[in-house]
């Protein structure tokens, strides 16, 4: 009956949710070459290749690319979970394949989150920039951000780690969650196949301008609840003694349109407000100047203070919590969906 008892609640999807993020965030995301998103990424450069060869690099050839990810990436994931399943039948031992298949689903879903990971990459940053070591700070800035590390001093350095983990709060942690909890784990795949496509091909150059506007206007989509969602969970994280509920209001309303895309500026900015300080700042990327605006309270002081990342870390964790209160919420009035 205990036996019976919690199996029922394991495959409860709300504690599979949780299951995730707390291995994530104990364990962080595990480094090797089989990672799922690594096995993504060469189904996509596969995919891309194939697609280029036969001509179409265009529009239809990026949504053709979708397709394919879609095929290889949930198709494979599913192949694994009816392998297990089946191995276990085959062996007279079906409740034993079951929870095979629900171990692959649990590693599967921790997998593709980030916030442990983004918490780690934050502190290796700010640990070297207040122990004076600028090259370990810059080095492992440049594991988290695409601009000139050479030109960053330590307060640069920190201000990046800041910056990265506010964005990446949402296409991290808070859109995997979400996708997570309104469709299950097959939500949460279809969200990092769009991530993956945004992040390879997602790009406005000549190659990429046609062939990635697929995946970067579906990546653009699914980021755009949980975008705003977050400014919704760092308001309310704020109000955590030291930061600024207030701030991180009125700083994102007044300024997340100065950044680029529909989504970026709504974390980055509810996180500058919250934090009372300013980011951004002079960014160079292969030796051009990019970027000199300033984002963040206009009498703030410039982020980058010792302290800063910890801060941002701890208002991350608090807004992710908030969240899966939420999906507690939602899970227990009867909408999330139950599989397994």
């Amino acid at each position: 009956m205990v036996v019976k008892m919690a199996a029922e609640l394991l495959r409860d999807p709300f504690v599979f949710l949780c299951l995730c993020l707390l291995l994530d965030a104990c364990l962080g995301d595990p480094q090797y070459a089989w990672h799922p998103i690594r096995l993504a990424g060469a189904a996509l450069a596969a995919g891309e290749k194939g697609l280029r060869a036969l001509g179409w690099d265009g529009r239809f050839g990026g949504f053709v690319l979708f397709l394919w990810l879609t095929a290889v990436c949930g198709g494979g994931a599913w192949a694994v979970d009816a392998g297990l399943r089946a191995a276990g039948a085959a062996a007279g031992r079906i409740e034993a394949g079951a929870w095979l298949a629900w171990g692959w689903r649990l590693f599967l879903g921790y997998s593709l989150l980030a916030l442990g990971d983004l918490a780690a990459h934050g502190r290796r940053i700010a640990r070297a920039a207040e122990s004076g070591d600028l090259t370990g700070a810059r080095r492992a800035a440049g594991m988290l951000v695409g601009r000139d590390t050479d030109r960053m001093d330590a307060a640069a350095c920190n201000r990046a780690a800041v910056e990265s983990i506010a964005e990446s709060l949402v296409d991290g942690v808070l859109s995997p969650l979400f996708w997570f909890a309104l469709l299950g784990l097959p939500g949460l795949i279809l969200f990092k196949i769009a991530s993956t496509m945004d992040s390879m091909v997602g790009y406005k150059d000549e190659r990429y301008l046609h062939f990635g506007w697929f995946g970067a206007r579906l990546d653009d989509v699914m980021n755009w609840i949980p975008a705003r969602l977050g400014l919704l969970l760092i308001a309310a994280a704020a109000w955590l003694p030291g930061y600024s509920a207030r701030g991180a209001w009125r700083v994102c309303l007044a300024q997340h349109a100065l950044l680029p895309g529909p989504n970026k500026g709504w974390s980055e900015t509810a996180a500058a407000g919250a934090l009372g300080v300013r980011l951004a700042g002079p960014i160079y990327k292969h030796g051009t100047q990019v970027n000199e605006l300033w984002i963040g309270p206009a009498e703030g002081p410039e982020g980058g203070r010792a302290g800063d990342v910890t801060r941002m870390i701890l208002l991350a964790y608090v807004a992710t919590a908030l969240f899966i209160a939420l999906a507690g919420i939602w899970r227990y009035t009867g909408w999330m969906v139950r599989w397994g």
